[in-house]
């Protein structure tokens, strides 16, 4: 298994590359991975900076020394992916966001469609944001990255088709695809924009406005998905057909 990876807001170490992971993340490190002399550990910015580490010591209960060497940096992979994800009911927004993040797409933007049930409002709206950017950065530590997936404000359909405009490939999933998207044209380089529906499915307007900028709509299988793993399907499709899961 690969080593654990931690989240740090800079590299700084000392005189010998002797590095101190403290606050939660050390907690985290002592007090509940139980780390100790000798393991290897991979502390990242979550940008796609890290710093392959070998634990030294621990203090207390939330200090963990470690050395570190030199910082590398993981460039970014081509061609990203963006999965544009409607807002599903109760906590199925996260798992969308967990199981994306752990399969290894780039960025995450939620969508307020017009069948959503679930409305990011006002305080509400904050809260959501907050828990799919925690939890992106928690599945990102847990999958090994780093460099975790951006999860942008919440869009309108109107910024959602100004993002497929720009986009190498603009792919919706929807029953009306006469194309599964397993045998869509990829490009090598750019950006991929996949744009997954709400439980009540994409509305013939927004179809109609998502085409008009330049997607199209694709079939992914026979069988019907949740929203909430409609959009890691079709990821995992798409990485492995790019060569990223070569």
């Amino acid at each position: 298994m690969t080593a654990p990876v931690f989240v740090v807001e800079h590299f700084d170490a000392g005189g010998g590359g002797r590095y101190v992971l403290d606050g939660a993340e050390g907690r985290h490190a002592v007090s509940v991975k139980r780390l100790r002399a000798g393991e290897d550990v991979i502390l990242t910015d979550g940008a796609g900076r890290w710093a392959d580490c070998v634990v030294l010591d621990t203090e207390g209960k939330d200090r963990l020394i470690v050395q570190m060497d030199s910082v590398a940096e993981e460039p970014e992979e081509e061609p990203r992916i963006t999965v544009v994800q409607a807002l599903p009911k109760g906590d199925r927004g996260e798992l969308a966001v967990e199981t994306m993040t752990e399969t290894g797409v780039d960025a995450i933007v939620p969508w307020a469609a017009s069948r959503c049930i679930t409305q990011w409002k006002d305080e509400r709206g904050l809260k959501g944001l907050a828990k799919w950017r925690a939890t992106a950065r928690e599945a990102g530590k847990q999958s090994r990255r780093v460099r975790f997936p951006e999860v942008a404000d919440a869009m309108t359909t109107k910024q959602v088709a100004a993002l497929l405009a720009k986009a190498d490939l603009a792919a919706v999933l929807h029953e009306s695809g006469d194309e599964p998207l397993a045998t869509a044209e990829l490009p090598e380089q750019g950006e991929i924009v996949l744009v997954i529906g709400p439980e009540g499915g994409v509305s013939p307007e927004e179809l109609a406005l998502f085409t008009e900028a330049g997607a199209r709509a694709y079939r992914l299988g026979r069988s019907v998905l949740r929203t909430s793993t409609a959009g890691t399907a079709a990821a995992a499709l798409l990485l492995g057909r790019t060569g990223r899961w070569s």
